[in-house]
């Protein structure tokens, strides 16, 4: 928690601007609408905060939805190859240019955000930075002027951060807010996004969670077949495979024992489960000790499991009819 003085300001509106009392939820890309910077500037259309003072609010910048943004309201951002439990940044020298660092200067002002989230941690340089939900905040060399969000997407590490320290714009939302004949046409896409609980995960085109089997081999004929791929259902390769923020090289096929085509990241054939819910949930982590979440680099999350009696094998004492035999359901899931 930053030992600094806090001082929550009262949110208002401003035009093309609103910043919020609420939370919400490599190459360059292209900056979305946004709104003009004579609206941004000051978060909010409160007087910016004094020289010396750090201010953290939260505003709308057009597709992205809520980013949080500074005291002359510059998109903030956060990079992946930080880490947020514990908070560390891995951004100095050359990067820190690029990206230079929001430091605790001062009193730090919050607006929109919950309290709770913000804290700090010390850089290499014995700096302070603020975090919030653990992730430092950097603004981007290149935005010239308030409201731009020219950092989005950059190397796919870095991306605006919202009120919760998320990404904004968070890939499960966008996915799940598709239009209907996008998922219509058989597309499929792949985004690397953070699961909440877990951290670097993919998730498919609706937002869902995906995962990888143990008992699988990279690039052979995957081994979840019948009862299992019911629980499991594999991702089939129908249409185009789209990727956002996985390296293509990663991508790739495999064909399955009825011989329809699987997607494979990094060789590992890639699954869905029937038990979550809804996007964003990742129920079939650890489920029998053989089904992980997969990273967006094709490898087993290592996120901790906190179903241990599934991890264990017990999640379901009494086998479903028609399991298959000796297969004691657990490492399927049932």
């Amino acid at each position: 928690m930053l030992r600094k003085r806090f001082v929550v300001a009262a949110a208002s509106a401003a035009a093309g601007l609103v910043v919020l009392s609420a939370c919400s939820g490599g190459t360059e890309a292209a900056a979305p609408a946004v709104a003009p910077a004579a609206a941004v500037a000051g978060a909010g259309g409160n007087a910016p905060a004094a020289k010396g003072e750090t201010k953290v609010a939260v505003a709308e910048a057009g597709e992205l939805g809520q980013v949080l943004v500074d005291k002359d309201g510059f998109t903030l951002y956060r990079f992946d190859k930080d880490s947020a439990k514990p908070p560390k940044s891995n951004c100095d020298g050359d990067c820190a240019k690029a990206w230079p660092p929001m430091l605790a200067d001062g009193e730090v002002q919050i607006e929109g955000v919950d309290q709770a989230l913000v804290g700090e941690l010390t850089r290499a340089d014995g700096r302070k930075q603020v975090t919030v939900g653990g992730w430092a905040l950097y603004r981007y060399a290149k935005d010239a002027k308030a409201g731009e969000v020219k950092g989005q997407g950059v190397g796919s590490t870095w991306y605006a951060a919202n009120a919760k320290g998320a990404k904004a714009g968070q890939a499960a939302k966008e996915a799940k807010e598709a239009p209907a004949a996008e998922k219509a046409d058989g597309a499929k896409k792949l985004v690397a996004t953070e699961v909440d609980g877990i951290g670097p995960a993919i998730v498919d085109q609706e937002g869902f969670t995906l995962y990888m089997f143990t008992k699988d081999k990279k690039n052979k004929q995957p081994t979840c077949n019948g009862d299992c791929a019911k629980t499991w259902p594999p991702m089939l390769a129908e249409g185009d495979v789209q990727l956002e923020g996985i390296d293509s090289k990663l991508l790739g096929t495999v064909k399955r024992a009825d011989g329809t085509t699987q997607v494979t990241v990094g060789g590992w054939a890639v699954y869905r489960y029937a038990k979550d819910a809804n996007a964003g949930e990742a129920n079939g982590h650890g489920v029998g000790g053989t089904w992980f979440v997969i990273e967006p680099a094709g490898c087993k999350s290592t996120a901790p499991v906190k179903n241990k009696a599934a991890q264990s094998g017990n999640a379901s004492p009494k086998k479903e009819e028609g399991a298959p035999a000796g297969s004691g359901g657990s490492e399927y899931g049932y």
